[in-house]
Order: structure tokens, then sequence, then C-alpha cells
């Protein structure tokens, strides 16, 4: 029997979930609600309940870790509710406790996570802005925007000198900053806090937990609004998945500013009583040693990272058995978000886990936005499908309605946002005539007729466009295919062709391999989907292979590894424009 298809018999290591249900109701008109009725929890619904929980049940067992020179340093559940009671008495002897939030400017570590849970436990709501915003060289126009969106009481750093560059902003001037490390003149130093004695938890359940920055159309920061019972509810509809009475080990790096590391990692873990083992590492051929290097020392038992990520990684369990046999050994689920994963990439890793462990490990994917908890979907069943964002959570609903020839996806539950802070225009227009939060993405059936089988993301509809004959381009789509066909040689791509004749790819390169042989790969796959293709709305003519990878200063991609397609195409716009000159440039493969 041949390494394939013993890799395609292999048995699914047990991801402990619980039965998949689901109630379906078809409309006229071809529309569908999905709704999961799945009992979940309502146990905590505050932030800190869960770690109040944990601290009295199971104090002795690791939060958080992050590194501290070769070893980790860690705080138990004991010495972080300990800790966080003592932070909360300070932030309230410093008198910003109130409704305006704590602003945030400061990369994933305990002292982030003991601060904010400490100014949610009292009703001070918390706003944790990309690091980008503030580290040197930051363009402090997008903190300027923000500011004035949050109006913040104070700011947490976790290094003044480091984050000085965003702290000099004019906005923030006449602030408090608390400072973790190095605190300027006037900063008032994080252990300074620690000595105002101690305070239990104030919030309830709907007061404003956290505020987490979006883009809207116009490009400006709007801010979503996290109660207290949504967050918590959350983590606890994603509970109610498995039936697993295990905490979940996480090595994790995806940043706290956004709602995948804020609320579906670092508060899962505590609403889970889980350890998680904060990475400092990024998918890039530079940064990505060091995720290796954690995940070397610590075997989880969920893992979760962007597709990009997953690409560096399957090239390093092939080479090296050691890492292989350590990342195996007790993982039960596999995950990826922010972009699609290929199937090829995927492939790679079962084939691998079948190699050394016998079993295949489940490989899946969420899906949601920040309005949404950020979880409204999961594949919550044995699976090996890239592509898929699966059904809905326990307690969820799904609105499917046709618009524009495909199904409007639509998300009502105790995890969807209120809205947005001060802008009640925005929010009453975000929902539908039934209360559904409106996202502005398509789905599809993966099998039509079967509903129970999972849907499949559909594009942005946001995003498509039309050619000049008028023809129309479902961007999501054709993209999603379009990477799937070629592989690992690229890592992303962004669609062109509006007004055009014809549709044509920018393509972020992988940036293992050389030119040349991410260049065969792309006629190669391109020819393939091109073949499969329908209409010149879904067909690529032209592809030019970018130099780099995408910029996240620029915000071309979001520091969840999603690319932001009307931004890239400005950005690139000699690219774009070389991609359909006459005659065709000779860095430019012509498919037609």
């Amino acid at each position: 029997m041949d390494a394939e298809l013993r890799t395609e018999t292999a048995p699914f290591r047990d991801p402990r979930y619980a039965p998949r249900r689901l109630d379906v109701i078809e409309r006229p008109g071809g529309e569908f609600i999905l709704t999961n009725p799945t009992p979940y929890s309502t146990q905590h619904v505050t932030t800190t309940s869960a770690l109040a929980h944990w601290a009295a049940t199971t104090p002795e067992t690791v939060w958080l870790a992050e590194r501290s020179g070769d070893g980790w340093r860690t705080v138990t559940f004991a010495e972080a509710w300990e800790r966080i009671g003592a932070l909360a008495a300070g932030l309230r002897d410093l008198g910003v406790v109130g409704e305006r939030p704590l602003l945030i400017l400061a990369r994933n570590g305990i002292d982030h996570a003991l601060v904010a849970y400490a100014a949610m436990s009292q009703g001070l709501p918390v706003a944790p802005v990309s690091p980008q915003y503030g580290l040197p060289g930051a363009n402090l126009t997008r903190l300027t925007h923000a500011c004035e969106v949050l109006r913040p009481a104070a700011v947490y750093t976790e290094d003044a000198a480091l984050f000085a560059d965003g702290l000099s902003a004019e906005v923030l001037a006449g602030l408090p900053v608390i400072a973790g490390m190095n605190p300027r003149p006037g900063d008032v130093p994080l252990e300074r806090l620690y000595g105002a004695g101690s305070t239990g938890p104030t919030a309830t359940p709907d007061q404003h937990a956290k505020y987490l920055l979006t883009s809207g159309s116009t490009g400006l920061p709007k801010a979503v609004i996290c109660t207290h019972r949504a967050m918590s509810l959350n983590a606890s509809q994603i509970t109610a998945c498995f039936d697993d009475p295990d905490p979940p080990v996480m090595v994790h790096s995806a940043p706290w500013s956004h709602s995948l590391g804020a609320n579906a990692i670092l508060h899962y873990s505590a609403h889970r009583g889980g350890s998680l083992y904060i990475d400092a590492g990024q998918p890039t051929a530079a940064r990505f040693g060091e995720t290796v290097r954690n995940l070397r020392e610590v075997a989880p038992t969920y893992q979760n990272m962007v597709p990009a990520a997953w690409m560096l990684f399957a090239d390093e369990l092939e080479k090296d058995d050691a890492l292989a046999r350590a990342f195996f050994s007790r993982v039960r689920l596999l995950q990826y978000g922010g972009a699609a994963l290929g199937q090829a990439t995927a492939d790679r890793i079962q084939a691998v886990a079948v190699r050394t462990v016998g079993e295949r490990i489940s490989f899946g994917s969420g899906y949601g936005a920040t309005e949404t908890g950020p979880t409204a979907c999961n594949v919550h069943w044995p699976n090996a499908r890239m592509g898929m964002i699966g059904l809905p959570l326990p307690g969820t609903s799904v609105r499917l309605v046709p618009e524009a020839g495909k199904l409007d996806f639509r998300v009502k539950g105790p995890q969807v946002t209120a809205g947005y802070l001060g802008r009640p225009e925005l929010s009453a227009a975000a929902f539908d005539d039934e209360g559904f939060y409106r996202l502005g993405d398509a789905a599809r059936f993966v099998e039509p007729g079967n509903p129970q089988a999972g849907m499949i993301f559909d594009g942005r509809l946001s995003e498509n466009f039309k050619l000049a004959s008028g023809t129309f381009v479902s961007v999501g789509e054709l993209r999603i295919g379009a990477i799937g066909a070629i592989g690992d040689a690229v890592t992303d791509a962004v669609v062109c062709g509006e007004g055009q004749e014809a549709v044509g790819l920018l393509l972020y390169p992988n940036p293992t391999m050389d030119r040349a042989t991410i260049e065969a790969a792309v006629r190669q796959g391109v020819a393939a989907f091109n073949a499969r293709a329908k209409g010149s709305g879904g067909r690529v003519a032209r592809a030019l292979v970018l130099p780099d990878a995408p910029d996240p200063h620029s915000g071309e991609i979001t520091d969840k590894g999603y690319i932001a397609q009307s931004l890239a195409r400005t950005r690139h716009a000699a690219a774009a424009e070389r991609l359909f000159a006459s005659p065709v440039p000779p860095d430019v493969m012509d498919f037609a």
C-alpha cells in the first residue's frame, strides 16, 4: 500500500467533538435558516468569572507562559487571580475606572493580559490596538483615528521606550500612562499599581468589556462593542462543540488587538482553564524559527495558525522527525484562519502525522468577524477537507438569503455585538429586518441540498467587481480556487481587473522557494484552474508574482493574515497596471 493511500485511509485521532446537530428551515425563494440547537453553559457571563473558578478549582495550573531567556515565565490561575485583584485596586486608586476605555499599546504578554482582565473586572473597558500603531516608524494617523473613536481615559504600554513614537502622538497628550518597563518622567510604573491593596470584580454581564477595532468602507476604524456576556458566551458556545473534559494547551501568536487572538484564543484559554504559551514568532521566513522553537518544547493539544505559518511548518515537519514526534504526540485538533489554506499543504501535514503517529489529525477552520464574537461557525466534526467554514455554533442561527446569485450570510446569536461605539446609525444599519447581523459575505453548501455537510465561504460581496464587458467577478471564490490550484508556491493573491477586459492576479511568493520554481507552479496551477473555469469572470488571463510578502505596516495585510484586497490593489497600482499592459511585459504570465 503506498503512502498516499495510507494517508487517505488512516483513522482520525479523536478530536473529542460533541455530536453534530442542525435544524434547517427552508423558506420560499431559496432562503435558509440554519440553527444549532445544542445546549451551552451560561455559568460564566463576565470575563473574570471563569478565572475565579479555575483559581479556586485548579490553582496550580499554568494559565499563561511567555519566553524568558531560554525558559518560560509562567503565571498560574491562582497567581493570576491574585494579581488581577491587586491591579484592579491600583486602577481604581489611579482614578481611571469608568466608561472610557483603557487603551492598550502592547504586544501579547502576561502583563498585558493581567492589566486587561483587571480593568475589565471593574467595568473599565479595554481597547487593545495593533502594536503596529505605536512601534518605531508607525504612521500616527492610524493611532489618532483610533483614539478619536475610542476616547481613552488612560494608556497601558508594555515598554514606554519601545512605544515612544506612539506615546508621542498628540491625541494621547495629558492621559495617564502606565508603563510595564522604561517609564518616562510622569508615567506610572506598573509595579506601583500593586501597592494599592486588592479588590474583587464589580463588572456586570452587559457592561462593555472590550472594544476591538475594525475598518469600514472608508478605511477609518470602527470600535466593535464586546460585552462581558457576549465574550463569555462565545467561549461557552465553542466549548459546547466538544465533549472534552481536559483543558486545552495552546501555542499561539495571533495579536490580542484582533478578535481571533483576543477572544477565541486568550479568553477561550481562560474560560476552559487551559494553558496558553504566548508565541512571539511570525509567519515569515525570518521570524518563524521562534514558533518552531516553542513547538519543540511545548506539545499542544490544539494548534491554530494562519495558512502562511502552516505552509512554513509543513516544511519543518517534513525534515525534522523529532519535531514531528513532539508536535503530534498529543495534538487533537489543527485549525487555520484568516485566509484559505491550500489542500496540498494540509495533505502534506497529514502525511507526516500518519507516518509519525499512524493517525490523521482533524483539520478545520471557523468563520465569523469581530462583530460575531468572533466565532459564528466552525467545523466541529472530523475533517481533512480545506476551504470549509462549517456550521453554526451551538445557540447560533445563520440566515442565508439569495442575493446576486449567491447566498448572503447573516448571523444571530448571543455572541453578536450590540453595535459600534458612538455610531448608532452604523449599528442599526448592520442588522437586517429580523435582527441578523449582515457580514457582507456569501456562503454555499458543500453538498447542494444537504446543509448538514457544512458550508464553504463563497466570497466577500463588497470586494466583487465587474469587467469592462459587465461580467461579474466573484473575488473570494476566484482567489481561493486559484491559490488552491497553484499550491504552496504562493501564500495569497490580489484579484485585479475592474473595468478591464479580463481578470489578472498579483501573487505573493512563498519565501522559501526560488523564483523559477514559483513561476513554474503558477503557470501549471493557473492553466489547471482555467481548464475548469466557467466564463470570462472565472478565468485568469494574466498573473504576476510580486517581489515580496504583504506589508502589515501599510494595512495591506491585517494582523489576522487577511489580505485587504482594495488597499492591496492601490498599494501595488504600478504592478496592476503592468499586469494589463500591451504588449505583455516579460515578467507577466499570459494565459489568454
